[in-house]
């Protein structure tokens, strides 16, 4: 296979001295192993990936390496040297003095780790407090400095903001410029950009790599994206469940992997394949000049400007075909998805279901309307209930169904969850499931009615590649079975070019490109469209 990549192959480091040595690194507690004899290396200015699923203990890993183990897990066995020091056996006050100010790290979710409470300019400023001698007045020049390097406008108002006042992309830029004034020697990017758009994504890393070459920091890169490893990473490392079953080179690596695990890994990476050609079915829903405002907050006694989230779409989706809109974080697209189900009320605009106008009426209409319609949502675990079991999460949405007497009802559940692969597991409660089976669940439950339109809104941006593939495949399957619609809402270039008939492109709030997905793939003419394809880190077969 050929990597196709818009970005130069990045540089082998210069120094082959190792920064960092990881040496025998067991975690665990008792006879659980989450980590088992890992041993690597890092030299000044190397970036290297640590691959694999969720649960293969890649950030056990890294985590081992700060002494952030969560509750439960504690380095067993092993040697992990930062320039010949060993961190296992320092003093927690020297492991605290090399935090942070020696050793960096990047979170996955930068509202987690950036306090609420306070600002911007207060936790830039902490590290450098704890790690230099600078006075404050340094400092602040310094903050500003990092947050215009980083690519903030008006760095000066932001030291006086705070965390919920900036988009994802942003407060993940922010973490970085915190997590860099200090110029750590190691620093480690815990699936940094997990939840960011493509746009925003490529936005971050390219900062992070750009600041690291700068100052000669090692990069130890812990994601499941494979694409994000050929487009960064100078070597990877694979594991699977806390052992090391691959190194390499990161592009011969993918290229060329040996072992069959690594190989199932490239396999699961989104490729495009042939769409059958459809014939022109009927329109199943409409929407004409649809119009969503969001009002503005009261503040101090007045209320602040208000937002025009969708400006006048106009939108078909036809019986059986999948739909996929597309665009940044903040560009309306999960908004206009729960417009066309009434789950937010349009403020404008048209709004038709096999004909009918649904837009604010009542009645026979509207509740068919309510009834063959339903919606996946982005996070299954917060939006199924922890203290029902799953058997009653899927059987809830038939308590309408006229007709359905208590043995049917649960024929019918069995019936969905065989389709989702899920048979028998349906006395089990959401936690006891992983993150891939939870989705499944809220695919069952959305197609146990048999509806005509399913709104699939980022179905699959918190999974990892294997589950992601599991995932969409399943989707693909169940709408060849059944012949419902899909809308299927996804930032995720590479999950659309799976599934997608069509393609819309939503910028601002406007829908700014549609199309076939060829068309739209193949030769984009909007260039907010050509930057979101240029961002998308990808394996070509």
């Amino acid at each position: 296979m050929s990597l196709a990549l818009d970005h130069a192959a990045a540089p082998v480091a210069a120094s082959t001295a190792p920064l960092l040595a990881v040496e025998g690194l067991r975690v665990g507690t008792g006879s659980f192993h989450a980590v088992e004899d890992v041993s690597f290396c890092v030299a000044a200015g190397e970036i290297l990936a640590l691959v694999g699923e969720s649960g293969s203990g890649k950030t056990a890993t890294g985590r081992a390496i700060l002494g952030l183990l969560p509750p439960g897990l504690e380095r067993l066995a092993g040697a992990i040297r930062l320039q010949g020091e060993d961190l296992a056996h320092v003093t927690p006050a020297r492991l605290r003095a090399l935090r942070g100010g020696s050793i960096g790290m990047v979170f996955q979710e930068p509202m987690v780790s950036l306090n609420p409470a306070m600002t911007i300019g207060a936790q830039l400023g902490e590290a450098l407090a704890l790690h230099s001698d600078l006075d404050a007045a340094t400092r602040r020049a310094a903050c500003i400095a990092m947050l215009r390097r980083v690519r903030i406008s008006d760095p000066e108002s932001c030291l006086a903001a705070y965390p919920h006042e900036f988009s994802g992309g942003m407060r993940q830029r922010i973490m970085l410029a915190a997590v860099m004034l200090p110029k750590p020697r190691l620093l480690i990017a815990d699936e940094p950009t997990t939840a960011l758009d493509n746009l925003a994504q490529a936005e971050v890393l390219d900062l992070m790599v750009e600041l690291a070459r700068d100052s000669g920091t090692a990069v130890l890169l812990v994601t499941h994206n494979l694409g994000l490893v050929a487009r960064y990473a100078d070597r990877a490392l694979v594991m699977q469940r806390g052992r090391v079953v691959e190194e390499g080179p990161a592009r011969r690596l993918l290229a060329a992997p040996r072992e069959a695990y690594t190989r199932q890994l490239v396999a699961a990476m989104p490729r495009r394949t042939a769409r059958p050609e459809r014939p022109t079915r009927e329109i199943l829903l409409e929407a004409r000049g649809l119009v969503v405002d969001y009002p503005g907050r009261v503040r101090l006694l007045r209320r602040l400007p208000g937002k025009r989230a969708v400006k006048g779409v106009d939108i078909v989706l036809r019986r059986g075909e999948t739909v996929a809109l597309v665009g940044g974080s903040g560009s309306g697209k999960t908004t206009l998805g729960r417009a066309l189900l009434r789950l937010v009320e349009p403020t404008g605009g048209q709004l038709l279901f096999q004909g009918q106008d649904v837009t604010a009426g009542r009645g026979a209409a509207v509740r068919d309307f309510r009834l063959a319609c339903q919606i996946i949502f982005q996070d299954p675990y917060s939006s199924l209930d922890p203290r029902q079991r799953i058997g009653e999460i899927v059987a809830e949405p038939l308590r309408h169904e006229p007709g359905l007497d208590a043995a049917s009802r649960a024929a019918r559940v069995a019936e969905t969850f065989a389709a989702v692969g899920l048979p028998g597991l349906d006395r089990r409660f959401p936690h006891q499931l992983s993150g891939g089976q939870r989705q499944r669940v809220a695919i069952a439950r959305a197609i146990v009615r048999r509806p005509a339109l399913v709104v699939a809104d980022e179905p699959v941006s918190a999974l990892d590649m294997t589950v992601q593939a599991q995932i969409l495949a399943l989707i693909r399957q169940l709408q060849e079975e059944r012949g419902f619609a899909c809308l299927f809402i996804s930032h995720d270039l590479g999950a659309v070019v799976e599934v997608a008939d069509r393609v819309l492109v939503m910028q601002d709030g406007m829908i700014v490109e549609q199309g076939s997905r060829d068309a739209v793939f193949d030769t984009p003419h909007h260039p907010y469209t050509r930057a979101l394809l240029d961002a998308t880190p990808r394996l070509d077969a």
